[in-house]
């Protein structure tokens, strides 16, 4: 069973906050209120060979009322924790949303929901990692870095853990109350392998995806201990391999990589405000307008990614958005065809639909709820088979496990992804390792070359703690699910003979 929301949040007098800075913006003419206290716990430890690099921790709070007066929005935020202080927020929200109502066109709309009266949600971990000693953290992770760094070849090593606890009370003038409390971890163990003659090197990273767990995942939910060879000897057998011939191949993506591609060509170009052009920080809008809704051809039949907040150990996964809205699962593509968006209340109204999907979300109380990124997650073929069947039925191909760089452009339609491991695929067999690849396609052709998709047993729940939006700029925690996948005929580049850097978009 989860743990209950922390004694120290639910201790602080936030209704009483919350009720002043309500009765305070109605008072002012706000039509509609909403009050969020944020507290966001973060820890980084990392370790380099045997030498602790970085111990860090920190606590931000504050809290945000929004307002809207005459169908416009206003924002203030605050760190001052008084019933006084609250309600001079909200009526500087409502001073900033009629100082804004001369120069704003557009009036706000938004969604109905339900009201949900004193709900609480506690996300699915075991382990506080804000309870374990930091003498035992620190034990672990050098621990495995000196036993990483002890393998044949291997010339440094990294460990890390970054840590999060996010408590959120948010409540509003249409009466809903929510108390949430997540958890979420990145460990991370690399090896560095560096040629000293020609200091020529190349990495190796654990295939470990950030959870939203707790400390018993970087304990043992994760099996470290029989990782730590295979990073060392595919680290070695790495630096001895060719280097790839350009040309087109067929492909067989692991969820360690796949992850990624999904992220960038359909988790950012179906969220609503890219594709109405809306927002178009952090590498631009999408290809996928709403006009093309339910008629685009996004892939292959066998193509079913759905959003979802409500994921197991997933980081986009919550109870509630910062709209009041209660986490749901629904389709994006289905049978290879767009069929729905990522939406907050507003985005919801302005597309047609009587409710949101719930994907407003702030990163601190210093900033506004924006529309964010549900785990998106590309769905198994239930009567699929295992990655060795698809590798089977590859004559001519690359196997590619794990992330690392990629590019794509602004309008989430062509892409290059390197990994960290390819494997030569010959008559339905491995045959050794390859290096300096990056796969190239546009969207629609990439997805259209899926023939196949794995079964249940291969789907890996993936993700990053750091994708990026807005200005100003937010982070925001999301997982991507997904099988392993076969694609045909995919341009394949040399990125030594292409001059390939490292980089990509949020």
């Amino acid at each position: 069973m989860s743990p209950s929301v922390d004694g120290s949040f639910t201790a602080l007098p936030l209704r009483v906050l919350a009720d002043a800075a309500l009765a305070a913006a109605r008072t002012a003419g706000a039509s509609f209120a909403d009050f969020r206290f944020h507290r966001l716990q973060t820890s980084m430890l990392a370790v380099r060979d045997t030498a602790v690099q970085a111990a860090t921790e920190a606590v931000t709070t504050g809290y945000a009322v929004r307002v809207i007066v005459d169908g416009v929005w206003g924002f203030a935020a605050s760190v001052l924790a008084t019933p006084d202080a609250a309600a001079a927020t909200a009526r500087q929200a409502v001073d900033i949303a009629r100082a804004l109502a001369g120069v704003v066109a557009e009036r706000v709309e938004r969604a109905d929901e339900p009201v949900y009266h004193d709900a609480v949600w506690v996300s699915d971990y075991d382990v506080d990692p804000f309870t374990v000693p930091m003498s035992d953290k620190v034990g672990l992770l050098l621990d495995r870095s000196e036993r990483l760094l002890a393998r044949d070849g291997v010339t440094h090593t990294v460990a890390s853990v970054h840590s999060v606890k996010e408590n959120t009370f948010y409540a509003d003038t249409a009466g809903t109350t929510t108390t949430q409390q997540r958890v979420r971890l990145q460990p991370e163990l690399e090896a560095i392998a560096v040629d000293v003659d020609s200091g020529a090197f190349e990495t190796m990273k654990s295939l470990a995806p950030p959870v939203g767990r707790g400390w018993e995942y970087v304990a043992g939910g994760w099996d470290f201990d029989a990782e730590i060879p295979v990073i060392g000897d595919t680290l070695a057998e790495k630096m001895k391999a060719p280097s790839v011939q350009p040309g087109r191949y067929d492909l067989v993506i692991d969820p360690s990589n796949l992850f990624l591609t999904i992220h960038e060509s359909i988790g950012h170009a179906t969220e609503y405000d890219r594709a109405i052009g809306y927002e178009a920080a952090y590498a631009g809008t999408s290809f996928a307008t709403p006009d093309k809704l339910g008629s685009l051809k996004y892939g292959s039949a066998v193509m079913n990614v759905t959003g979802d907040r409500n994921a197991v150990h997933g980081l986009a996964t919550v109870g509630f958005d910062d709209d009041g809205v209660a986490a749901q699962q629904w389709d994006l593509i289905r049978g290879g065809v767009l069929v729905g968006y990522q939406l907050d209340r507003v985005f919801a109204r302005k597309l047609g639909l009587e409710r949101s999907n719930g994907c407003a979300y702030a990163d601190s109380p210093g900033n506004i709820p924006i529309q964010r990124m549900a785990n998106v997650s590309l769905q198994p073929d239930p009567s699929g088979g295992s990655t060795a069947d698809l590798i089977a039925g590859v004559d001519d191909g690359i196997y590619i496990v794990g992330d690392k760089s990629w590019s794509i452009d602004m309008q989430r339609y062509n892409f290059q992804f390197t990994g960290q491991r390819f494997y030569r695929i010959r008559a339905g067999t491995l045959d050794g390792q390859l290096r300096d690849i990056a796969y190239q396609a546009t969207t629609t052709d990439f997805w259209g070359a899926m023939d196949a998709v794995g079964g249940p047993e291969t789907y890996v729940l993936g993700g990053a703690f750091n994708c990026g939006k807005g200005q100003p700029g937010q982070v925001a925690p999301v997982s991507h699910g997904c099988p392993s996948a076969r694609f045909r005929g995919i341009t394949v580049l040399n990125t030594l003979a292409e001059g390939h850097t490292a980089g990509g978009a949020a």
